[in-house]
Order: structure tokens, then sequence, then C-alpha cells
């Protein structure tokens, strides 16, 4: 386009995105980057497994891929992903039902490695299901100690034991509960608030969303996550860690409810997550924010937080 009162129409229509997303985008950062964005969501998802290191390691996944003609690379930022190059049905594979991977994008992973849990820690994975993270979580835990995952609905929670159970993971117990109205006689070591978004991360995979959502639920949600994170943070021990994280790319869903939470609670102090990754991950915040144009995996956002001794 030529004038720059058109870009936005452009854009809008030659990538099949709603003018709202297009123009918050627009605003934030400038005609470039969101056109990169928006070609970025229009290309064919990545295939990327996580390897079960309780089952398996990654030497084997690779010399199994490899028996069976599958070509593949590592993960771009994380261990223990690895890419396929190509679709296929890998869930049909022997392995897969035997538990030797998941189907898992890369950026899952980095609210798990940011939270760090330790084996025979005890952890709380407040909104569990499918079970992507809390199986990276009981994996890092090298399925020792004991994880508490909650999900609110019995459907959800059969899904999540029937991963667990593939996955051959014996340290979570999983409850069906409302994570308002969850509480527990012990608190918890470490916590995982992967919390309900937008979801305006993952377009690549999910290109349904930019239709289903408008700037009302993005500010619904706003309103509902930091009362999710007041209740993680009410759960946890003097000197644990929490990590709030979200797949959508949206401020009012990720650093603001930090930002907030941080200024009401100064018994809290941000941990920097450029201690446990490359800075190239790290925004100027201090927490983990990726864009599928700029790392090549689904946006996604994390935030460690610490509750002083």
């Amino acid at each position: 386009p030529n004038k720059s009162e058109d870009i936005q129409a452009y854009l809008s229509a030659y990538y099949s995105h709603p003018s709202w997303l297009v123009k918050r985008w627009l605003s934030r950062y400038g005609s470039e980057f969101t056109e990169e964005l928006l070609k970025a969501n229009n290309e064919k998802p990545k295939l990327t497994l996580r390897v079960n290191n309780i089952v398996t390691n990654k030497i084997e996944i690779g010399r199994l891929l490899s028996s069976v003609s599958l070509s593949f690379s590592d993960g771009k930022y994380l261990p223990n992903f690895v890419n396929l190059h190509g679709m296929t049905n890998i869930t049909n594979w022997e392995y897969f039902n035997n538990g030797y991977f998941s189907v898992q994008d890369e950026s899952t992973g980095f609210s798990c490695y940011l939270l760090d849990p330790k084996p025979n820690e005890r952890v709380l994975d407040l909104f569990a299901a499918p079970g992507g993270k809390t199986s990276l979580l009981a994996d890092l835990m090298q399925n020792k100690g004991e994880i508490i995952a909650i999900d609110k609905y019995e459907s959800r929670i059969k899904i999540l034991n029937k991963n667990l159970d593939r996955l051959k993971i014996t340290n979570v117990k999983t409850i069906e509960a409302d994570a308002l109205e969850f509480v527990d006689a012990e608190k918890f070591d470490k916590i995982l608030l992967d919390v309900p978004c937008s979801g305006l991360g993952t377009l690549t995979k999910k290109p349904d969303i930019k239709w289903r959502r408008d700037i009302g639920d993005i500010l619904k949600l706003a309103e509902l996550q930091p009362r999710l994170l007041e209740k993680g943070a009410s759960l946890l021990k003097p000197g644990g860690e929490l990590v709030f994280s979200t797949c959508t790319i949206e401020p009012e869903e990720n650093f603001e409810v930090i930002e907030a939470f941080l200024k009401k609670h100064k018994e809290f102090e941000l941990v920097q997550a450029v201690k446990y990754f490359d800075k190239s991950l790290v925004a100027d915040n201090g927490c983990v924010q990726t864009y599928p144009n700029v790392h090549g995996i689904d946006g996604a956002f994390a935030a460690k937080l610490k509750l002083k001794n």
C-alpha cells in the first residue's frame, strides 16, 4: 500500500486476519513486524516432539526415527525437543503409545524449565490438563517428589490421566477442582500457573482462534488472570517460586498482570529469566516472550516470581 492509512486494510485482507487484531499489532509493533508476524501465523505448522526421559532418551529417539527414515533436527532452544521435517501420523507409531515422546511445541517448555522443579519437591500445576506441561515437570523431577495436578472438569482429568499413564508417570496426583476454590493443608515448593488465555500466540496451529476472539475476550481474561495469580501465590511456601505463563503475546494478559501483582505484593520478587535462557528469548522486562516470526515457535510468555523468606 502507498498510504499509511491503507496498511491495516491491506494486511487484514492479504493475511486473512480480523482488522481489530491487525490494528492492535500495528500500533504496538509497527507495519514491518506486524506483516512478518501475520505471515508467520499463516505458515504450515511444524511438528515437534518432546522426548520423555522417564522412558527413553534423545539419542535413542534419534536412532528410532532414523530407522523409519523420518528426517529430524534438534529443537532450537531447549533440550529434549526434536523437530520432524514433514508431517506424519506419528501418534500411530508404537513408540508414541509406549510413552517415548509427546507431540508438543517447544514454546510449551519454557514455563517448566523456568520453574526448574527438583526431584522430591512438592509442586502444584494449577491448570494441568491435557498434561503436556505436567508431564514435562515430572520428567524434570525424574518422576520423584509429588506433583498435584488440578483441572476443573472430569472429562479433562480423564485425558490428563490417560496421558500420564502413557508416559509412565507415577509422581502426579490429579484432582478435579476449581482452581480458585482449591485448598491444601501444606504449601508448595514450586507452582506452575499456565493460566487460561486468548491463545493468540498459537495461530499457526489454531488459526480459527483469531475469528473466535475479540477485544472483549482479552479484557475478560485480563480481569480473571490476576485473581488466579493471587490464588496461586497464596499456596506457596516462603522461599518458594511460582511461574505465571500463557500462550499469547498480548501485554494485558502477560507482563501487565505481573507488574500489577508486584506493585501490590512487595513480599514477591521477579526472577530474571535470563538466568535460565538465552537473552534472545527474554524481553527487557526480564520475562520470557517468544514470537512466531522471531523465534520460529509459538508465541509464549513466562514470568517467575519468588516469595521472599
